[in-house]
């Protein structure tokens, strides 16, 4: 995975779903959630003139980040799940999909980037990182329909 790039084409669609200021946040060691203000942090030998990716890469030296790809909404009356993204789409989920997945309720999907590399790992981020409890998941790999089109959105918008 090319980083750079990768955070470039994001944050260049952010307008359809997300503020782009918002696309990346510092997810801690534990996988409890950092800042999500990369623009503002004064550590990590970032200046004011770097641009957003210059300060995200200086970041991702000493922490993982997570790139937002789009959000999750999760409709019991339908049994489907609304996919807000880059790639606007509602998908049916089986009931076996449903009960593994249900429990998500509006949040973020995107990639956590482990620090210092450019290996990454399909999750999830709850909406508002200044909840206790705020962290993020791995979505496990799967062949269901759920996984496969989470999967297409971000392999689809990957640069490598």
């Amino acid at each position: 995975m090319n980083v750079e790039k990768t955070i470039e084409n994001i944050i260049a669609k952010c307008d359809n779903y997300i503020d782009p200021q918002l696309a990346v946040c510092i997810i801690r060691d534990n996988y409890t959630m950092g800042s999500n203000n990369i623009d503002e942090l004064k550590k990590y030998d970032i200046e004011n003139e770097d641009s957003y990716v210059e300060k995200v890469l200086k970041v991702l030296k000493h922490e993982n980040i997570f790139i937002t790809f789009g959000m999750l909404a999760f409709i019991p009356l339908f049994n489907e799940c609304d996919i807000f993204s880059i790639e606007d789409k509602t998908i049916s989920l089986s009931s076996e999909e449903f009960q593994k997945y249900g429990d998500l309720k509006e949040e973020y999907f995107g990639v956590l980037i482990e620090k210092n590399s450019n290996n990454f790992i399909i999750g999830s981020c709850d909406l508002c990182g200044c909840k206790i409890d705020s962290s993020f998941r791995q979505i496990k790999k799967s062949e269901d329909n759920f996984y496969k089109t989470i999967n297409t959105i971000i392999e689809s918008n990957i640069i490598y």
